[in-house]
This record gives structure tokens, C-alpha cells and sequence, in this order.
């Protein structure tokens, strides 16, 4: 093998994903891709037996979540820098990452040379988190400046969320239909949003609700 290279390990439950990525640090003389991954399990251990100077991890794998496999290698080691890359690139999902150890957050709609600078960034420094969005997403948290929701609205937010129906959010809180539609229009009023699928788009957005887990948004 050669040596002085930076060892990467992907880790992405698309194969597609994963040969992209690979094409992209091939093309980098900095670089080896050492091993690949699709589940978190197979990440952790692969991780163990190659000794990547940085591993690539997908936010949402099969087998449970990248923030978990994140904190799971960082507890084993401080020098190994991580990547986490996703498609959902909220500021929950960058502060998770932030908070389990990553060194650095790049959302899958970046360019591949973007990933790679993240990775060079992380062999360098894993213990110094880096992301585009990093200061305002700072900013957001220090001082939100989205539509402030009262506690009902939040209940009738959530909700709407699980897939509820007007008259089963009027069961839940206890309260007539027509006030539950009033609470829903008040709500989609603040989010400036028409329907159900707009106003729960915008929320996400917002960080006012977190991307559900069962589906993989991946």
C-alpha cells in the first residue's frame, strides 16, 4: 500500500453514493479508500480492523443512526477525523453531529470537491468541527428569528406531524373542531404556509419539528 496517503473509509447504505465518492477521492493523490460500508455495525468494525484517518458517514443507515456510529468512534479514538454527509442538513442534524464528535458536517447536495476539502480538514484537525452553515446556524439558535409558535400551536404542530385529522387533533387537546381548525389556520398563518405538507415542510426547515426517523432521508 502506498504510504503517506490519508485513509478513507466510506460509509453510505447507496452503492451509488459510495462509488461516487470513491471516483472523487481517487482522483485526489492525497487520498486511499481503504473500505466501504452500508450499516452503521459494519462501519464501527471496519473502522477497528482498517484504522481510517477519516471515515465518511452517512447521517441515516439500515441498522440505526451515523450520530450514534459517530459517537461510538470517536469515543475509540481522538485522532480519526468524521465526516458526517447527509441529505437532511437541518440545524438539528448539525448540531447532533456536532455534539457526538464529528469534525465536520457537508450536506450530500454539496460538490464532491467540497467532501474532500472536508475531509482534508478532518485529517488535519478531527477535533475542530467545521460546516458551511455553521455560524448561522449559531446565529438561529442564539437568537430565533422564525415564527415564534404558543404551546398550542406547538401541540397542534406535532399533530399534524403524526398524520392526524382535524377531528382527531379535536379529540386529542379536547376541544371542538372548529377550534382546532382555528389553531391550524393561525398556525399556517405564522408559517406562511397553505396546507398540512407546506406547513410541516417549514417546520423542518425552521427546526420547529426533527425529520421523523423511520423514514430514510438518506
Amino acid at each position: 500500500m502506498p504510504t503517506g496517503r490519508t485513509k478513507v473509509l466510506l460509509v453510505d447504505d447507496h452503492d451509488l453514493i459510495r462509488k461516487g465518492l470513491r471516483h472523487a477521492f481517487e482522483r485526489d493523490r492525497q487520498f486511499e479508500v481503504v473500505g466501504e460500508a452500508s450499516t452503521a455495525a459494519e462501519a464501527v468494525r471496519q473502522a477497528g480492523a482498517l484504522h481510517p484517518d477519516v471515515v465518511i458517514m452517512d447521517l441515516r443507515l439500515p441498522d440505526g443512526s451515523g450520530l450514534e456510529a459517530t459517537r461510538t468512534l470517536r469515543k475509540s479514538s481522538s485522532t480519526m477525523g468524521i465526516v458526517v454527509l447527509t441529505m437532511y442538513a437541518g440545524d438539528d442534524q448539525l448540531f447532533g453531529a456536532l455534539e457526538a464528535g464529528a469534525s465536520a458536517f457537508v450536506p450530500k447536495t454539496a460538490p464532491a470537491d467540497e467532501v474532500v476539502a472536508a475531509a482534508r480538514h478532518a485529517a488535519s484537525a478531527p477535533s475542530a468541527f467545521t460546516a458551511a452553515d455553521l455560524a448561522e446556524a449559531m446565529k438561529r439558535r442564539l437568537t430565533p428569528s422564525g415564527p415564534q409558535l404558543s404551546p398550542r400551536e406547538g401541540q397542534v404542530l406535532k399533530l399534524l406531524a403524526e398524520g392526524m385529522s382535524v377531528s382527531g387533533i379535536a379529540k386529542q387537546l379536547f376541544v371542538s373542531e372548529s377550534t382546532a381548525k382555528t389553531h391550524i389556520s393561525k398556525l399556517y398563518e405564522k408559517l406562511g404556509a397553505a396546507n398540512r405538507a407546506q406547513a410541516l415542510m417549514t417546520a423542518l426547515r425552521l427546526g420547529l419539528l426533527q425529520a421523523p426517523d423511520a423514514p430514510n432521508l438518506s
